[in-house]
Parts: C-alpha cells; sequence; structure tokens
C-alpha cells in the first residue's frame, strides 16, 4: 500500500470511530485522487461538490450540526485557495474539521503554494505528513487537533504520497479527549456572583450545544433568563424563559430584559460585539462572567469582571452544588409571573406589529417568512446565508432546537448559505432543509444547485431578491452616494432553479406561496426554489446597529 491509501484508509478509520456518521466533501484533482478514492473504499460516503468553496461550506455544518469531525478533500494549489473562504469561517468558529490537501512540492511546479502560510493566515493549523515512516503518526496527530476543536489543513506532498508504506497498516491511535475540569475557584466565585444577583441572564453560545439540562438546572436554581448567541439559535426552545437569541437580531423584547440584567454569565459564548450590541445589552453596574474550556477566550472580545475555564456542562454542574453548599436561596428574582407572562406573549419577533409594505410588485420580507414559518413543518432545519435580509430567516423562522440552525457568519461571507444547507441536510436528514439566501449569495453559489439536485434533497431553497447587495444600498445610500455598482437588473431566479433540476416559483404576494404550501404536501421528489421579489426600501432592523462595527 502506498501512502495516499494509507492516509485515506486511517482517516476513514478514525472518521467511522467517531460520533455521528462519517462523512467527506470535496472537489477532486490529480493531488487527492487517491487518497480520497481510499476514503470511499473504506467507508466513508463522498460528496462531490461542484466547487471547493461549496465542499468545505457542508462539511463545516455537517460537522456542527453531528459533533463528528468534518473532513474535506481539495487538490493542490488552487483547489485549496478555492476553498480558503470556508476555511477561514471554520476556523473562526472553532469548527473540527480536518482539510486533507495534495501539496506540490516542486519550486517550480504551476501548482506551488505556500500552503502552511495560507492556513495560517485564516486561523487554521498546518501539519504534514512528513515521510511515509511518520504517515500514520501523522495522521492521528492531525485529527487529534481536529477532534479537540481547530480546523487543520493536513498537507499530503505528491512524492510521499506515492511512496510505499513501511511495514504493516495500522489504525491510528488517539486516545479519547478529556473534558476541561472546572476550575474551583472559579466556580466559587461564580457561584458567589449568582448568589448576589437579583436579575442573572445567561448567554449560551456554540460551546454551550449538548449543555442544556445542565445550563435550565442551575438557571432555575439562580433564577437566570436564558438567552442564546446566534449560533446556538434553539437551545433552550420550549422553555418558559427563553429570550431566544442575544444582540443585533433580539427582539425588542428580549433586548430590554437582557440590558435589565445586573449579571450576564456566558456560557461557550464570544460575548462579541454581535451578541452584546457593542456592549449596549450591558447595563450600567451589570458585572459579566464568562465560562470556556480555552482559558484565551476568556475576555477576548471585552474585559470580563470573572473568567472561568472548564467544560460548560460541568461547571454549569459544579456552580449549582456550589449554590447548595453556600445554602443561597432558590432563585425566581428575574423569574416572576409578570415577565413570565411577558415572554410568553411578545419574545417572538413574529409577535410585534408592524405595517405590511406588500405591493408594486413585491413582498414585505417579514411576512413571507412569517407566511413560510406557518406553512413549513416544525421539524426543519434552516440555513442562512450573509445579507441585509438574513435577520428576517434568522427570527422568524422558527426551528425545534440548537440542531436545527446552522449559522456560518463568523467571517461574514456572503455565498456560503447554499452549501451550508446541504452539510445541515445531510447531518439532519429527518428534517426538511431551508436555505434562505439573498439573490447575491445565490448566484455566487449557483453551481450548487446542482449538487442539491443530485443528491436528492427534498430542499426548499428561498432568495430573498431584492436586486442588489442590500447591505451597501442602505448603509452608503442614505448618505447620498452613487448606487450603480450595487444595483443589479432583475433577474428570473427562478427559471434558472428549474434548469437545475428544481420546482420553482416567483413570488410576489402572499398568494403566490399556494405553490410551496402544494410542494410541502408532498411528494417533494425535487427540490423547490422560491424566487421572492422582496421589498426594499428600507434596511433591515438588525442593520444599523451591524455597521457600527465597520
Amino acid at each position: 500500500m502506498n501512502v495516499a491509501e494509507a492516509v485515506g484508509r486511517a482517516v476513514a478509520e478514525l472518521a467511522k470511530a467517531g460520533p455521528g456518521g462519517p462523512r467527506a466533501f470535496g472537489v477532486v484533482g490529480s493531488g487527492n485522487f487517491h487518497v480520497t478514492n481510499a476514503l470511499v473504499r473504506h467507508g466513508v460516503p463522498y460528496v462531490a461538490a461542484r466547487h471547493e468553496g461549496g465542499a468545505i461550506t457542508m462539511a463545516d455544518a455537517y460537522a456542527r450540526l453531528t459533533g463528528t469531525v468534518g473532513v474535506v478533500s481539495v487538490h493542490q494549489g488552487p483547489g485549496l485557495t478555492n476553498a480558503l473562504t470556508g476555511l477561514a469561517e471554520a476556523a473562526k468558529s472553532r469548527t473540527p474539521l480536518l482539510v486533507l490537501a495534495g501539496e506540490a512540492t516542486s519550486p517550480t511546479s504551476n501548482f506551488r503554494v505556500d500552503q502552511d502560510a495560507l492556513a495560517a493566515a485564516v486561523g487554521a493549523a498546518a501539519e504534514r505528513v512528513r515521510s511515509p515512516e511518520t504517515a500514520l503518526d501523522d495522521v492521528a496527530r492531525a485529527w487529534r487537533a481536529a477532534r479537540d476543536g481547530r480546523t487543520v489543513l493536513l498537507n499530503l506532498p505528491l512524492p510521499v504520497q506515492e511512496s510505499a508504506l513501511p511495514g504493516t497498516f495500522r489504525t491510528p491511535e488517539v486516545p479519547d479527549p478529556v473534558p476541561a475540569e472546572p476550575d474551583p475557584a472559579g466556580v466559587e466565585a461564580l457561584a458567589g456572583l449568582l448568589a448576589a444577583a437579583e436579575r442573572p441572564v445567561f448567554v449560551a453560545g456554540r460551546g454551550a450545544r449538548g449543555a442544556r439540562h445542565e445550563l435550565e438546572a442551575l438557571g432555575e436554581r439562580a433564577g437566570a433568563l436564558l438567552a442564546t448567541s446566534a449560533v446556538a439559535k434553539g437551545l433552550f426552545r420550549g422553555g418558559p424563559w427563553d429570550l431566544d437569541v442575544s444582540g443585533g437580531f433580539s427582539s425588542p423584547l428580549a433586548a430590554e430584559l437582557i440590558a435589565g440584567a445586573d449579571l450576564i454569565v456566558g456560557w461557550g459564548c464570544a460575548l462579541n460585539m454581535w451578541t452584546m450590541r457593542h456592549g449596549r445589552l450591558i447595563g450600567p453596574g451589570a458585572k459579566v462572567a464568562q465560562v470556556d474550556h480555552d482559558p484565551a477566550a476568556l475576555g477576548a472580545h471585552r474585559p470580563v469582571d470573572l473568567g472561568v475555564t472548564g467544560d460548560v456542562a460541568a461547571v454549569a454542574r459544579a456552580v449549582t452544588d456550589a449554590l447548595d453548599r453556600l445554602g443561597a436561596p432558590a432563585g425566581g428574582r428575574y423569574r416572576t409571573l409578570e415577565v413570565g407572562r411577558r415572554i410568553a406573549a411578545r419574545i417572538r419577533w413574529r409577535a410585534e406589529p408592524y405595517r405590511d409594505e406588500t405591493g408594486g410588485g413585491r413582498i414585505d420580507p417579514r411576512t413571507l417568512t412569517i407566511r413560510l414559518d406557518d406553512l413549513l413543518p416544525a421539524e426543519r432545519v434552516v440555513a442562512v446565508d450573509s445579507g441585509n435580509f438574513m435577520g428576517y430567516p434568522s427570527m422568524f423562522l422558527s426551528v425545534p432546537d440548537e440542531n436545527a440552525f446552522c449559522f456560518t457568519q463568523a467571517f461574514q461571507s456572503v455565498g456560503l448559505g447554499l452549501a451550508t444547507a446541504i452539510g445541515a441536510a445531510l447531518a439532519q436528514p429527518h428534517r426538511l432543509p431551508v436555505a434562505a439566501l439573498g439573490d447575491g449569495g445565490a448566484f455566487m453559489a449557483a453551481s450548487e444547485l446542482e449538487t442539491v439536485v443530485r443528491l436528492g434533497l427534498p430542499m426548499l431553497v428561498v432568495v430573498y431578491d431584492d436586486e442588489a447587495y442590500g447591505a451597501e444600498i442602505h448603509h452608503f445610500g442614505p448618505d447620498g452616494h452613487p448606487l450603480d455598482l450595487v444595483e443589479f437588473p432583475p433577474a428570473d431566479l427562478a427559471a434558472v432553479g428549474r434548469g437545475f433540476g428544481f420546482e420553482a416559483v416567483t413570488v410576489r404576494e402572499p398568494a403566490d406561496l399556494a405553490a410551496v404550501a402544494d410542494w410541502v404536501t408532498g411528494p417533494r421528489d425535487r427540490p423547490m426554489l422560491v424566487d421572492a421579489k422582496v421589498t426594499r426600501e428600507r434596511g433591515a432592523w438588525w442593520l444599523e446597529e451591524a455597521f457600527r462595527g465597520h
């Protein structure tokens, strides 16, 4: 067996032993042909994307929603550079991802680039299969780093791939991860802050996935209201004290209650400018605590009064025990009947009154999304692209839990939403996949519409079509700047969808959504594309907040 075969087999064995089902994504070229075929021969299903940028984002989404290490295979040089935006998104999100990339080593090769430097530039870790003798150990080292929360590029030099593996193949041994133990002093200090707080609020991030039970138990003990960052939307769904998303997407009531807290605790959450509205959700005199398994994350985005290192679930259990030892009274100080009544009545954005601006051949995006929310089955998985429109599907489409919402927005790149939806659909096959895109992102990712059809995914693709890069329109337009560079002529995206094999409809008013209702009732043997011509007179409510950081 040569090294390419050995690497593919080793990655396959490690992937099959992990949580979730193994799956690889990629685009095959000469430099990753043999390793990809070895992956498939040894039991890893492979999804051929139409572009490396799509492949890596599919793997990112798949990893987020399964808890497994995402696997991507790309060609050397341009195969990797095509994937660079998705690599940056995954690295910024701390997605456990392993990217297998061929590597040209000859200085005269037209494929030769400094692949280590490319990885480092976007925050990913770079590893290499150094020799036939070290190949299996190199795979184990890269896999362990990915499993422990890094996005890792594993370079596969072409001459090494072709070399014979010395001796017999052995499956690499990667020890099971050891959860970060809670810092005892930090646990006691956090318990003290909670015992003294009158109006505590928890904000759970991606690092809190899987810790709902522990956080709800501590929230009950401490009387805390519960919110999430955007990437963890749905974590507390159905709970009576769920405020939904904290930050620019917050409903008016959620923003009021979070800003009224005297203690905010971030659980596996960066507490960045988006989640805290540049600090304006932190009330005067409020204390801020942060819990994360990574000590470097504590206070990285804003000063905190207390940082606690440890696994989120373990820290929550330990703090609950500490409150019992302190003899602190049971919570409920923010959990009054009046607050509970207000949350039940008004926490969702769709509960806020608005003037429907549908007319003139365009549908109000709020009306569009509320109607879709009512039409679609509750068991859905929603993926959202970037742009002016993105608050509407993020906040007006409900999801059943945190594994039903995939938000690849750490890098804020337009064009990742469709690939995100493909990865999410494969991760959650029992749910209806919904891709929410702007027209800009839809055109950027159009090649992956073929992938949706080829895979037989019963996906609903909703394009919020304002014939522009809407964020720039509403950011620069009020100051009188020329906008012709970010406006486009009308396009028939429904026809584009049909060309790829979708059912499709153009929506200009609510009655046009009857076609979606018919599709939902079945058999959904083809995916459906909705080209929604949305109103464009004003920016989305969250946009002014977002541009404060620009």
